[in-house]
């Protein structure tokens, strides 16, 4: 009798992940809310904009799944991504705030409807929480009394610049973090 084959399901999601100097400046946003309110959780994952959430795939069916991301996203336009300072969701999430440009919604919408239609992923809650990009530099273990100061100084600094977003990655969670695992180029 033929050995059965493990059903080895990763994790993956799809994101932008920004270019330097602002990936290196997220980076060190998360590393000083490590530093000064304990929240390392943020340092699971680069510095990313999450296009579509966290979904299982068979990781023998990989290669499908990298060859039609592929084929999708050299379809879909480069988008301008811009900074807007910080954003918040109390009582945990700190973030660098995104301007919602319609080539990014249209990109993220395209991409929903792609891993509905196509890779049969229906995870995604859009209809409950609609698409409101973000930068997360602060998360699920700040502890409330440590938001609170945290947000009262974030609140007033300043995060800002522009960059055009010419990739999509696919990350890849490694049973400790977060890795880009691909990158695809977008149509220029």
């Amino acid at each position: 009798m033929p050995e059965k084959k493990e059903d080895r399901r990763k994790s993956y999601f799809i994101a932008i992940v920004p270019p330097s100097p602002f990936f290196e400046a997220a980076l060190n946003v998360k590393h000083y809310f490590s530093e000064q309110y304990s929240s390392e959780a943020a340092l699971k994952s680069p510095p990313h904009i999450t296009l579509h959430m966290p979904f299982e795939w068979k990781e023998d069916k990989e290669e499908m799944l990298i060859s039609k991301l592929e084929n999708f996203l050299q379809s879909q336009n480069t988008c301008s991504i811009r900074f807007q300072n910080f954003g918040c969701f109390p009582p945990r999430v700190i973030f660098v705030d995104i301007e919602k440009t319609e080539a990014l919604l249209e990109l993220q919408r395209n991409l929903q409807r792609f891993c509905k239609q196509e890779l049969k992923l229906f995870n995604a809650n859009d209809k409950e929480l609609p698409f409101n990009p973000h930068l997360t530099v602060a998360f699920r273990d700040l502890k409330k009394p440590a938001f609170k100061m945290a947000w009262e100084e974030f609140s007033k600094k300043k995060f800002e610049g522009e960059f055009s977003a010419e990739a999509v990655a696919l990350l890849k969670h490694t049973g400790k973090q977060w890795e880009v695992f691909r990158t695809f180029h977008l149509k220029g």
